[in-house]
């Protein structure tokens, strides 16, 4: 697959992102939109409105903008009952997220693709989990960018039971096309949240890549995972198979962004069938076919 080539000015971007001291900045962006006296969080949502007409409020469960109690309760706001149904029928892969479909296609030498001619390993993003990597060799893959103006909570592509969930540490780049251009190993490189379920078609994976600014990551199963970002290397399981159970119907909401950033879903071989009409850059909507499960293939 021939590499997209970088521009000069993606590059340049990317050093000045590089100096910055993103988890500070991160931490602090947090901050301010946690706040809730009125005139500050009113006047941050206003502004954010201004900038990001495309939002539609209608589709919201709490319209009025200025209810919310704080920015970061806006940005996560939840959709109205309805808004999102789910196709009928049970066999469909659906989109987890509202944004933007990203690189897609097979798991080949476990490598994935973040942009043309660039690739990251599949063992890397997974945290270094041999046995885990191992179950998604041979299957598929695909990435979903979320903008700022879109819905910002993660649903289930399908039914399953979470496994296992694992916080890996990492940088706070943006994902944006820049970053995605000019930085190698951008989603393996970058702090995620890797959960894990089982499923009537095998194991499937729900990667949820942070990003600057906040990069906060939020599950219904471990409650907020960060921030804060850690700097150490480390991989924390927060739920076990044995411990608690947390079963999930397709179209279930599972976590959600504070201001992020990118959702990476891993099938293993032989589990799903991407629908044929599906490209790279389309515009993609929660509960959208993506497309079908190929339970006992």
């Amino acid at each position: 697959m021939p590499s997209v080539p970088v521009r000069f000015t993606d590059r340049l971007f990317v050093f000045a992102l590089w100096l910055l001291p993103t988890r500070a900045i991160s931490h602090l962006a947090f901050a301010i939109a946690e706040i809730r006296l009125p005139r500050v969080k009113n006047a941050l949502i206003r502004g954010f409105l201004r900038a990001y007409p495309a939002i539609d409020m209608s589709e919201a469960a709490e319209p009025e903008a200025t209810h919310y109690a704080c920015f970061n309760d806006f940005f996560t706001r939840e959709l109205a009952d309805g808004a999102r149904p789910t196709p009928a029928d049970d066999n469909t892969l659906v989109c987890p997220v509202d944004g933007q479909l990203g690189m897609f296609g097979a798991i080949e030498t476990g490598r994935l693709f973040q942009t043309k001619g660039v690739a990251y390993d599949l063992r890397e993003l997974v945290a270094g989990d041999d046995s885990l990597a191992a179950a998604f060799l041979g299957g598929r893959y695909l990435t979903l960018y979320l903008a700022p103006h879109d819905y910002h909570r993660v649903h289930m592509p399908l039914d399953g039971r979470l496994r296992e969930t694992r916080y890996v540490p990492g940088r706070l780049f943006g994902v944006n096309p820049r970053c995605v251009r000019a930085i190698p190993r951008l989603f393996s490189r970058n702090e995620r949240l890797v959960s894990c379920f089982d499923t009537a078609v095998g194991p499937v994976a729900v990667v949820m890549v942070g990003a600057f600014i906040v990069g906060g990551i939020h599950t219904r199963a471990a409650g907020r995972v960060c921030p804060p970002h850690q700097k150490v290397r480390r991989h924390t399981s927060y739920i076990d198979a044995g411990e608690t159970e947390h079963r999930y119907s397709r179209g279930e909401q599972m976590g959600h962004f504070m201001l992020g950033s990118s959702v990476i879903v891993l099938a293993g071989p032989d589990a799903v069938d991407f629908d044929p009409g599906l490209a790279s850059g389309q515009a993609v909507r929660l509960n959208q076919p993506l497309g079908r499960l190929v339970p006992g293939a």
